[in-house]
């Protein structure tokens, strides 16, 4: 008797049928711990802390019941403040799972920023590690009931007189809130996004259709799993699906990262597009450039050295890579065309925040276009408004299940982006096809208004300076009428140290007329650059590699004076 063949397509229907029914964290979390029980769901990737599903329910369980003991109850608020590790999952769920809300903070927060989340937030409970410990306040101290060592779960702090057991919880519902995400994304005042139990639930539904995941899966967690992005897309993801995620317990350098891909042969990797420009700009393009046989297969025979090289490249990131995630900001159209020829498994994802994140996405497995986001992601409803009718550019704007419920205390704020129709204004100007793929073309807030009244997008021209030679990244602004372009130029090509010599300031100003030469010449003339100012210190960015634009409203760069010419 012929082996009856199993249905590859039987795991993918039992996973959709998963999203009318795990509507809330809690829901997710039963289901995960009690299914793939016997499987790791979270380690270090060089060893250390490690759960199987199994294991990661008794801590979450046994984390919730001590809160409770010391009236932590529904709705009361958790802070999280540390770098990855898999007991930043468990402190998550200890909260959500159970009805309380989680209140991640990014690890890169300042003592201030910590203060202001913690005391707006109203927290009462915060894991903390050690290494954060010296931007915790005294003043903060006073206030928490627990604090709470994230790497053992020993108590830093406790209050023995509301050791009361009254901290009652209870499952959690669909529009309950699940945690509040602090953004300050690029203009400065930050905001308490509220995310519910739905919001994050949908999204890991719309993950699922952009690119199905199972319990064979390898996820390598790179990203801070404080930001919406990290947390719904790689680390609540895998859970969803069973899978097993890896976290680094350093910061991802080049050779920390090449050798935990190596290691772990990861299957799936959420990234911002800076990592992926930063091997293709720094590694790959030079090696062609030195090598005279590339160099005549790149002019002669592209199809195939690209081919070779997308290999090669998939080998790089330990062989088993079926999907890189490019997220957070825009990925540089010169990388991404040839990423496309190398048929290299990306796939470019858009959403907010505010949107737990997915709006848009490209599935890995699709033919690509260019500098597009994709078609609206699953379930998400997606328009541009206010269509400029000469441009075809408008202001996106989203509905659906993964809409936030508002801005926390901040109702003026939430009136000003939620409409009454329940649709998110983005404040992202973009552009549709005749396919429903959407392009990104700016932010509304950054626009520049050129001098005909014509919408200048300072992101487009920035496009065109990264991707000279020797340009690390910039930044375009509008300074007394004119535009103005602030360059980081590549540690190697301006030596900072010699910056009193006569020899250097001409290499500066040879570069910076090249860059001016070069934008003017490429860009529409609404578009052209006056000036151009050089930085030494790279720009400060968010924790998704954006620059915070507000801190150089009236940056001059860090040139120092040129040496007078009289020699009198």
């Amino acid at each position: 008797m012929a082996k009856k063949i199993k249905s590859p397509y039987k795991a993918w229907r039992k996973y959709r049928g998963r999203e009318n029914t795990y509507t809330t964290l809690h829901k997710v979390f039963d289901y995960a711990t009690t299914t793939y029980a016997k499987k790791v769901a979270y380690q270090f990737v060089d060893g250390g802390q490690k759960y199987t599903y199994e294991e990661f329910r008794r801590k979450a369980e046994q984390l919730s019941m001590r809160m409770t003991r010391f009236g932590i109850k529904h709705g009361d608020r958790v802070a999280i403040f540390s770098q990855n590790m898999p007991n930043w999952v468990v402190a998550f769920f200890s909260a959500t799972a159970f009805g309380r809300v989680a209140v991640p903070v990014l690890p890169d927060s300042s003592e201030t920023e910590l203060t202001n989340i913690l005391t707006h937030s109203e927290s009462r409970v915060l894991f903390i590690s050690q290494r954060m410990m010296p931007k915790l306040s005294e003043e903060c101290k006073a206030k928490l009931t627990l604090i709470i060592d994230i790497e053992t779960f020993e108590f830093i702090k406790k209050n023995k007189e509301d050791f009361k057991c009254n901290g009652w919880v209870k499952d959690p519902q669909p529009d309950d809130l699940a945690c509040i995400i602090y953004t300050s994304g690029t203009t400065g005042k930050a905001k308490g996004v509220m995310l519910s139990h739905r919001n994050l639930s949908s999204n890991l539904a719309a993950a699922f259709k952009a690119k199905p995941a199972f319990k064979r899966d390898r996820f390598l967690s790179i990203l801070p799993a404080a930001h919406t992005y990290e947390m719904s897309v790689s680390t609540l993801y895998s859970f969803y699906v069973g899978a097993t995620c890896f976290t680094l317990q350093k910061p991802p350098t080049p050779t920390i990262l090449m050798a935990a891909m190596k290691e772990v042969k990861p299957t799936i990797v959420c990234s911002v597009p800076l990592v992926i420009e930063k091997v293709v700009k720094n590694s790959v393009w030079p090696t062609i450039q030195k090598s005279r046989v590339l160099s005549w297969m790149e002019k002669h025979f592209p199809r195939i050295l690209h081919w070779f090289i997308g290999r090669k490249m998939v080998a790089s990131f330990g062989g088993k890579l079926e999907f890189l995630g490019v997220g957070g900001a825009k990925l540089d159209q010169a990388v991404e065309k040839f990423l496309i020829e190398c048929h290299f498994p990306y796939a470019v994802g858009y959403g907010l925040t505010e949107t737990a994140p997915l709006v848009c996405n490209v599935m890995v497995n699709k033919k690509k276009h260019l500098g597009s986001i994709g078609p609206a992601s699953y379930k998400v409803e997606v328009r541009l408004d206010n269509v400029n009718p000469e441009t075809s550019e408008g202001e996106i704007v989203v509905r659906g299940n993964n809409v936030m419920l508002g801005y926390y205390k901040d109702p003026e704020r939430t009136l000003q982006v939620l409409d009454d129709d329940g649709w998110f204004h983005t404040n992202d100007i973009a552009c549709m096809d005749e396919e429903g793929l959407y392009y990104i073309k700016g932010r509304l807030n950054n626009t520049i208004l050129g001098p005909s009244g014509e919408n200048i997008y300072p992101e487009e021209i920035e496009q065109v300076i990264n991707n000279m030679e020797g340009v690390e990244e910039s930044l375009v602004m509008e300074r007394d009428g004119k535009l103005v372009a602030l360059v980081k130029f590549q540690d190697n090509v301006i030596d900072w140290d010699l910056a009193a010599e006569d020899k250097w300031f001409e290499e500066l100003d040879a570069r910076k007329k090249a860059i001016l030469d070069w934008v003017n010449k490429t860009v529409g003339k609404n578009s052209k650059i006056g000036e151009v100012d050089a930085m030494k210190e790279p720009f400060e960015k968010t924790a998704t590699q954006k620059i915070r634009r507000f801190k150089y409203k009236d940056s001059h760069g860090d040139e120092p004076e040129k040496p007078s010419e009289d020699k009198s």
